[in-house]
């Protein structure tokens, strides 16, 4: 299995970046558009588990577009073939003091085009240097 090949990292940061655009401009229409359609898809946030692209949906949709913006840090893409990939951040956004967030998807290729099967989102106490 070829592990990082340029071109299929060059798809899924593409992917990634357009994910992120959405997130932080509340782009309800592409976030949902970026995760897989199925009740399969599985989004643990930083308050809510959510099961299913219907649970996801709603909880986008009820979302505050206020205080989304925010900046990353040791983004990393690993892909696997083809079809499968990671995308792991940090973030961190005004008000975050003494925190930072930690982002994890996981990416397949579908027929579509590339999609969030899975993703967790989480916020913990900065660590000490």
């Amino acid at each position: 299995m070829e592990i990082n090949n340029p071109a299929v990292v060059a798809e899924v940061e593409a992917a990634f970046a357009r994910y992120e655009q959405a997130l932080v401009t509340n782009d309800v229409a592409v976030l949902d558009e970026l995760f897989w359609d199925d009740a399969h898809t599985i989004r643990y946030g930083g308050g809510e588990n959510l099961y299913g692209i219907e649970e996801i949906r709603a909880f986008r949709s009820a979302r505050s577009p206020q205080g989304l913006m925010r900046t990353l840090a040791g983004t990393v893409i690993t892909t696997f073939g083809r079809d499968f990939a990671t995308a792991s951040t940090l973030f961190s956004r005004e008000g975050m003091v003494g925190k930072v967030g930690r982002q994890q998807q996981t990416w397949v290729r579908f027929p579509v085009g590339w999609r969030v099967v899975a993703a967790h989102v989480s916020v913990i106490a900065e660590p000490i240097a």
